[in-house]
């Protein structure tokens, strides 16, 4: 594979074009064929933004990859340290421009997601709860920035929630799961215990399985989704309880779940 093409891990960054592309379906249904070059600059704003983030990761972390993935760009001498950095300088001032012509709304989620991005390699990832909080504010900020593009921010604003206390939840038995390797890290498990982690989880993804119907009673969305959402909803409370004798098991799940709350989100918006 092409050197710079692994740096910026150009699999992720076409996810996430995809994920806004989602986005915007959900938010606009078949409409989103009124959209098309906000579609485009939606779609070059999340690759950038991708390729900023990833090249920022594997520059702060060379020197431990030169261990742990000696084969990456930077740990193998392809790439020098400095071109990594200016790229990941480059492409998030890229990424925040195009945003730009895309309207306010999308501009600031992408200037804040750019600014929790970069905390986060800087410093957040390392403080436990704050890196977790990090992570799922980035992952809905993809969904909100899908309605914000279409003007229909309100209607992806429960799916984004959705995605954030999945997501957030999720983080936190994976932190619960690696506690015994997470030497450098002061995780929630490790500031509150185990158990009470693997409590707090639980009940964020119940909190989310409840807010999971709010399109439905709001009339947004119509008996497909809901339908759709009950598998969804089965998936994470499934995670809430049996997280706490494997936390594996459970993260595993809350993935899947998020996926089929993602089918029923589609099916709303289009049907």
């Amino acid at each position: 594979m092409n050197k710079y093409l692994q740096l910026f891990r150009i699999g992720n960054c076409l996810m996430g074009a995809v994920g806004i592309i989602l986005g915007m379906l959900i938010a606009v249904g078949s409409d989103i064929t009124d959209y098309l070059t906000q579609l485009l600059l939606g779609c070059l704003t999340v690759i950038f933004f991708i390729i900023g983030g990833n090249t920022l990761n594997d520059y702060l972390d060379r020197d431990l990859d030169k261990f742990a993935h000696p084969e990456r760009p930077l740990p193998s001498g392809k790439i020098k340290p400095q071109v990594a950095l200016n790229i990941s300088i480059s492409t998030f001032i890229i990424a925040c421009a195009i945003s730009v012509f895309l309207g306010s709304i999308p501009f600031i989620i992408t200037i804040v997601a750019a600014a929790v991005m970069i905390a986060y390699e800087l410093k957040t990832k390392k403080l436990g709860l704050i890196g977790n909080l990090s992570i799922a504010w980035l992952t809905s900020a993809l969904f909100f920035l899908g309605g914000a593009i279409t003007g229909h921010i309100e209607v992806t604003i429960p799916m984004g929630a959705m995605a954030f206390l999945a997501t957030l939840g999720r983080e936190i038995v994976k932190d619960v799961q690696d506690m015994a390797a997470d030497f450098n890290r002061t995780t929630l498990p490790k500031q509150i215990g185990k158990r009470n982690a693997s409590l707090l989880s639980s009940i964020i993804f119940v909190v989310a399985v409840i807010l999971s119907f709010e399109p439905y009673l709001t009339g947004r969305f119509g008996l497909a989704y809901l339908v759709a959402v009950f598998f969804a909803d089965a998936i994470f409370i499934y995670s809430a309880v049996i997280l706490h004798q494997n936390p594996e098991r459970g993260q595993k799940f809350a993935k899947y779940g998020m996926f089929v709350a993602l089918i029923a989100f589609l099916l709303g918006g289009l049907l």
